[in-house]
């Protein structure tokens, strides 16, 4: 019901909003804001869970049972599902009387400091594993002493154990340092969250058994408790992994994914092309044999022989969701798509692309977003002070359409009619848009280009025409800033993410969204979707990229591994991959199908905020704030893939160090960061960003 937008109270709900605030109808909900103070009212919060699949309140209502037994219900959820192994759940009573059971605060310090000492002297096949535990129970011990009031003592545990931790969560730990009273964790989102959200380990069976046996046998009960309550542990059978083959994996804000969180089947196929009938000349029958796919990309280079009209057997049902129908300029559009497609250069480690950089000078305003359309004829900037600015990039000017009175002399049958409805009083290489009260931090063009999206720190998402450069609509559901926002690769319907946490999908002609997609910890930073347009990713500040079924509203896919903000995706033209980079300067490579990390590209060294594929798939560029654009080789990547079933069942990935093998390229700017990179229909590739003087 979240997902499906039942409303902003179901979309709190299902985001972790504060307990007081949530107004519902639904009696279930309301229950769990009951929670008696002191029982651990943050933890009230697992009413993120009972909604999951296999948590022990899915398969029961929550309206329907009486108060208590729903509180025991939703306590069970949050600790019996703590721990794989069924002999160790407690029984639910108990639970609940867990919630204040607290140990000596004096002896927090000797608890914490024995563990580490017992992981530290285990064998070293354990201690990779049972080192992911530090983190956690590091946060969650001291937010124990300072939810009950032993401020000193959890100064000085703080003091003692935060410089052992991960330099990844180093902007968590300043957050966490901040926090010394009671009162402060009651407002501080962060924190609610790491209280509330089970932090996922994936540990083998062997290192399992070793800390259950260690605690047992210490009567660790402290330890013992956080484990079961706070920690989601993920067991699986085989060889521990490597530190190398975890840290690939660690970082985010709640740990690992969850194995079964990434075995959903996903359509990753591209759908069908349409079929029409084109007059063809000679020239074009090549293009023809060149077909262009949805986004008018292409898939890569092993696909091409078989461009007969089968359908790819990964693809979904073509009318798995409603697309909109062809109009005859889409046609038209394809056709001479398909006609660049025929003149396209090749790409490859001996041919790179020319690249084109457009650079935006004397930008006081500041540039906070830019789109190129697919056929590279205009770019829009969105900028900090609320305009959006289109200009053409060709000869050809941007005109608006004539006024009403003008129009009713033209003849309506007249070949040239779309010529004539133009007034040529209006052209100008470049309009500016209107309408924003905030710094417009997305911006996308439809693939039509007769509309272009913006989206801005008003919370707002607004729908501007390019035929008369005027607003037509604004999109409110967000409440927050809106960080981002694309058109699907069919038109009609977009995505918009925000500081809210949510993303949401949204129809042209519907006011309201059609779907909330609801899970990310913190801001939706980037999104994109899929070639398909069955699926969207986003990338959010929790670290995290989460895959979306468009359909069903359902989170198919998570990938954890990087250590900062998203801030930039790409899928690849064949639908089959991922590409995502982020604040750690690192750009990493997914397979959709297996939900696995299949490649690490290191060399930037700061935010990467630009990746863009090749029209064929054979490059992936991708753009930084160290102002270089870098060209990788995508086939080299991707070739040879290590996705058995065990890999799959245990990630046990093992990525190879060759960032340098991949790496094509290398072009600095002056004192550019780029911002924005597109591939041409031939395979130019565009950049562009704001020059900056210091």
């Amino acid at each position: 019901e979240a997902l499906l937008g039942r409303g902003t109270s179901a979309a709190a709900v299902a985001l972790g909003g504060s307990v007081a605030t949530v107004a519902t109808s639904s009696p279930g909900v309301a229950a769990v804001a009951a929670v008696p103070p002191g029982k651990g009212e943050a933890r009230g919060d697992c009413r993120r869970e009972p909604w999951e699949a296999g948590s022990p309140c899915a398969a029961r209502s929550l309206g329907s049972s009486p108060l208590s037994e729903q509180l025991l219900l939703l306590a069970g959820a949050f600790a019996v599902g703590g721990v794989v192994v069924v002999e160790d759940q407690p029984d639910v009573s108990a639970v609940l009387s867990a919630y204040n059971q607290q140990g000596d605060p004096t002896l927090y310090e000797e608890y914490y400091s024995g563990l580490k000492h017992f992981i530290e002297c285990s064998l070293d096949c354990h201690r990779a594993e049972l080192s992911q535990l530090f983190y956690p129970l590091f946060v969650h011990m001291y937010l124990e002493l300072v939810y009950n009031q032993h401020e000193s003592e959890a100064k000085s545990f703080f003091e003692r154990f935060h410089g052992d931790q991960e330099c990844y969560y180093q902007d968590d730990l300043r957050v966490l340092s901040s926090l010394t009273k009671k009162e402060h964790m009651k407002g501080n989102e962060t924190m609610l969250d790491f209280r509330t959200s089970k932090f996922v380990l994936r540990i083998s069976r062997d290192s399992y058994q070793l800390l259950k046996r260690h605690l047992q046998e210490k009567q660790n009960n402290q330890i013992w408790n956080i484990v079961q309550e706070h920690l989601y542990i993920d067991i699986f059978d085989g060889m521990p992994r490597s530190k190398q083959q975890i840290d690939a994996m660690v970082g985010s804000l709640a740990g690992e994914a969850k194995r079964e969180a990434n075995k959903a089947k996903v359509f990753f196929g591209l759908l069908k092309e349409p079929e029409f009938d084109v007059p063809l000349d000679d020239e074009d029958e090549e293009g023809e044999n060149e077909e262009g796919k949805p986004k008018k990309k292409k898939p890569k280079k092993d696909n091409v022989g078989s461009k007969s009209k089968k359908q790819d057997p990964n693809a979904p049902p073509q009318n798995r969701i409603p697309l909109p129908e062809l109009k005859d300029s889409d046609k038209l559009d394809k056709v001479m798509n398909m006609k660049e497609a025929a003149r396209r250069v090749r790409l490859g480690p001996e041919c790179l692309p020319s690249i084109c950089f457009y650079t935006f000078l004397n930008a006081y305003q500041g540039l906070t977003a830019v789109d190129i359309t697919d056929d590279s004829s205009m770019i829009v900037g969105g900028f900090a002070d609320s305009t959006v600015r289109v200009w053409s990039v060709t000869p050809k000017k941007l005109r608006s359409v004539k006024t009403a009175a003008d129009l009713s002399l033209i003849d309506k049958e007249s070949d040239d009619v779309l010529e004539r409805i133009m007034d040529e009083k209006t052209a100008s290489e470049l309009k500016i848009l209107y309408g924003h009260s905030g710094p417009v931090y997305g911006t996308s063009f439809s693939p039509d280009r007769n509309y272009l999206l913006s989206c801005s720190e008003d919370g707002t998402v607004r729908l501007w025409s390019l035929q008369t450069f005027t607003c037509l609509v604004g999109y409110k559901g967000h409440n927050y800033p809106v960080w981002d926002t694309q058109f699907s690769p069919y038109g009609y319907y977009f995505v918009s993410g925000g500081h809210d946490r949510v993303a949401r999908l949204w129809a042209t002609d519907h006011y309201q969204p059609l779907r909330i997609f609801a899970g990310h910890l913190a801001d939706v930073t980037c999104t994109r979707f899929h070639p398909n347009s069955n699926y969207i990713a986003t990338g959010s500040a929790d670290r995290t990229i989460r895959l979306w079924d468009v359909l069903n509203g359902n989170c198919v896919r998570i990938f954890t591994g990087h250590k900062g903000p998203i801030h930039s995706l790409a899928f690849s033209p064949n639908g089959r991959f991922l590409a995502t980079g982020a604040t750690d300067g690192r750009v990493l490579l997914w397979d959709i199908g297996h939900g696995l990390m299949v490649g690490e590209l290191k060399g930037h060294t700061d935010t990467i905020y630009a990746l863009r594929f090749s029209r064929d798939g054979e490059i992936l560029a991708s753009g930084s704030m160290d102002n270089t654009v870098r060209l990788w080789d995508a086939v080299k990547a991707f070739e040879d893939l290590e996705t058995d079933d065990f890999t799959t069942a245990t990630g046990h990935i093992n990525l190879p160090e060759n960032s340098q093998d991949l790496l094509l390229g290398t072009y600095m700017t002056k004192s550019t960061p780029v911002v924005h990179l597109h591939f041409t229909r031939r395979n130019l590739l565009l950049a562009a960003g704001a020059y900056s003087s210091q």
